[in-house]
């Protein structure tokens, strides 16, 4: 297959991959970087040996692309915390507070922690979306396949739930 031949056929199918990606990795950006390193490496590819079927080669190129991302990201986000012996997270120096503050601030933790645990599974997932992650109510709900409506008064009722936990503990 010639690079000619290959770069057609990424032109054509440039949009279908594009869509598959961003269903993938749910960042359009994110999907962009891994539709252009595709790309890349189909190319180093067909430089070294001769491909047959070029469009399935480019499809399965870019899903691994973006399998190798989400592994990566997973495998980062675990080590943030999970790198860090319990002593060490438990031991650093928090900004100077009474321990009234400090057993306030406790509550809180605890008294959310358990109001978020109650949300349903969707709703848990809209949050940690956007107050984790940032992403934006379009990305979410194309994510989670639903409207972006849905994911605004979702987030709404979350938030207020918080706001009432926080009002409760003053």
């Amino acid at each position: 297959m010639s690079q000619s031949r290959f770069n057609s056929v990424f032109l054509v199918q440039r949009l279908s991959l594009l869509r598959t990606l961003q269903r993938m990795v749910g960042n359009p950006t994110t999907a962009e970087d891994l539709l252009q390193e595709t790309y890349l490496r189909v190319s180093r590819a067909l430089a070294e040996r001769r491909v047959e079927h070029i469009e399935p080669f480019v499809f399965q190129t870019a899903r691994n692309l973006a399998l190798d991302h989400l592994r990566a990201r997973r495998v980062q986000s675990r080590m943030l915390v999970d790198d860090v012996p319990d002593e060490v997270l438990h031991s650093v120096a928090a900004p100077a507070t009474s321990s009234e503050d400090a057993a306030h601030a406790e509550q809180l933790l605890k008294q959310l922690s358990v109001s978020l645990g109650q949300l349903s599974e969707r709703q848990q997932r809209i949050f940690i979306l956007s107050r984790l992650h940032g992403a934006t109510y379009l990305e979410i709900a194309e994510q989670l396949k639903v409207s972006p409506s849905t994911v605004q008064k979702e987030l709404k009722l979350i938030m207020a739930i918080c706001m009432g936990v926080a009002d409760r503990l003053k």
